[in-house]
């Protein structure tokens, strides 16, 4: 049974998601469709792109994202926080890069007299626009629409690109958040595309690893990793993930015969997750029907919030 999507997303719980896009029937985001022959490589930029324009427009931060042949995934961050500091105006104008204004919002930015009720309409239209802003479905809905737009003109073709709604999982915690971080910027290695991460292009953890961010404005933007002596938007450091996301698609990968190593990486310590445990919480992704990942205690007060009687807890 289909839950609304209103009813998936608990920011009272967390503001971490993972979110996938998959492309309908034998539609190509990008990719080389052994059947025809034909490439779409060059589509995967058109995703970068696109949500590299979106991430400095939306209060939503992106903590890892992959681009796949007939799909994408990405975990995000909704910062309801710094939606709620912008003023009016700066709203008005972040909206503007992504819509035109009607009339009297044009008139308002111009300085011009309001009566009331015009005034008030303003106000109005400016609320709605800041919650859209923080709205996962607000980003991903104008991210397919204009990927699809490009795909069907570029195949000369119509109808539908996106297989129905796209997927979202909330993660509730720490280890939730990491453990999907990982499967995220494993997934190219995983697909036999790629070898090792810093090879794994259109990636988010490729992009962190060569630093594009400083030197590509169409690269998306990325959330922070904490510093030494310094905090960051992600609660961890950059150096212990990199361990992370190596031993990790070491262990996973079938035609691999060597043991998980028995100090896997100091973040894992620190969050005082097992091994076996954490190397099952990374495959969770990939199965249907999970919405939220996290511990039972988390996972029934998210389906409260959620207005759900339970909410499906995978065993570890």
């Amino acid at each position: 049974m289909t839950i609304a999507r209103s009813r998936q997303i608990s920011l009272a719980d967390t503001p971490y998601y993972h979110v996938v896009s998959r492309c309908v029937r034998r539609a190509f985001l990008c990719g080389q469709d052994d059947h025809s022959g034909q490439s779409y490589e060059h589509r995967r930029q058109w995703v970068a792109d696109k949500l590299g324009q979106l991430s400095q427009v939306f209060a939503i931060g992106i903590c890892a994202y992959a681009v796949m042949s007939n799909h994408y995934h990405l975990v995000l961050k909704v910062q309801v926080n710094i939606a709620h500091k912008w003023s009016e105006r700066e709203v008005a104008e972040r909206w503007s890069r992504l819509f035109q204004w009607p009339l009297l919002v044009r008139r308002w930015h111009q300085g011009e007299e309001l009566i009331a009720p015009e005034l008030d309409l303003v106000h109005q239209l400016i609320a709605q626009w800041r919650e859209r802003l923080y709205s996962i479905s607000w980003l991903v809905r104008l991210l397919n629409e204009s990927l699809a737009r490009q795909a069907n003109q570029e195949d000369g073709c119509k109808g539908h690109f996106w297989e129905g709604r796209f997927k979202s999982q909330a993660l509730l915690t720490e280890s939730a958040l990491l453990a999907c971080m990982t499967y995220v910027d494993l997934n190219p290695i995983r697909a036999g595309i790629a070898t090792t991460p810093e090879e794994s292009d259109f990636t988010s953890i490729q992009q962190r690893i060569e630093q594009k961010a400083d030197s590509a404005t169409s690269a998306p933007l990325l959330l922070p990793f904490a510093r030494e002596g310094k905090p960051g938007e992600l609660p961890y450091r950059f150096s212990d993930y990199l361990v992370l996301v190596d031993r990790t698609g070491r262990a996973i990968r079938l035609d691999k015969h060597g043991h998980i190593p028995h100090h896997l990486a100091p973040v894992l310590q620190r969050l005082g997750i097992e091994e076996g445990q954490w190397l099952g919480q990374v495959t969770l992704f990939r199965r249907l029907g999970i919405r939220a990942i996290g511990d039972k205690l988390c996972c029934q007060r998210y389906a409260a919030h959620c207005g759900q009687t339970r909410c499906y807890q995978p065993s570890l």
